[in-house]
């Protein structure tokens, strides 16, 4: 038996093949039900945007912990070269589909069923629109990390770990909640 190094090229071909198969299957489902239109859509869309929402979040709670790990990591090292090919297959495969996904489904329900109305959705979609930036500067890091130039202490990583958390917080209590309309 043969076991495959995931910093290999072809281990990384390979999920990506899977990642781009699972992210097909989601959106011929979502596809499908546009098309159907069942009674029950708004449930089937809430279903497919709350997965979305926590593949999104499971990649914002990782990624900044492989920031840590990678800041003590001596450039050019193997375990340095481990963290890079982690750090883009997660961004690649996980966090930015998923994130396209969660406002794509996000903003059918915002249109579709609130019409855009109601102070807590907006201040909803603030802190969304606040949680995609750390998105991106998430995904500038993997950059600067794969080029060996992060600026930033494992201290720093430490605290942007909790950025998305504080932020989820919020958004889950505006959406259950709803304190003001």
């Amino acid at each position: 038996m043969t076991v495959e190094k995931q910093t290999d090229s072809a281990a990384g071909q390979k999920a990506g093949r899977r990642a781009y198969f699972m992210i097909l299957i989601f959106a011929a489902l979502a596809i499908g039900l546009f098309a159907w239109h069942p009674a029950d859509l708004y449930l089937w869309i809430k279903a497919l945007h709350i997965i979305a929402v926590i593949s999104w979040m499971a990649g914002m709670f990782y990624l900044p912990r492989l920031f840590v790990y990678h800041t003590d990591a001596e450039p050019g090292s193997q375990q340095s070269e481990t963290f890079k090919v982690m750090e883009q297959r997660l961004l690649r495969y996980i966090i930015n589909p998923a994130m396209i996904l969660t406002w794509i489904f996000g903003l059918y329900l915002a249109w579709s069923v609130y019409d855009f109305q109601g102070g807590w959705l907006h201040a909803k979609i603030g802190l969304v629109l606040v949680l995609s930036g750390v998105h991106g500067h998430f995904s500038s890091a993997v950059r600067a990390f794969a080029r060996d130039e992060n600026k930033h202490s494992a201290r720093y990583w430490r605290v942007m770990n909790e950025a998305p958390t504080l932020l989820m917080i919020a958004i889950v209590i505006l959406v259950v909640v709803k304190p003001f309309a």
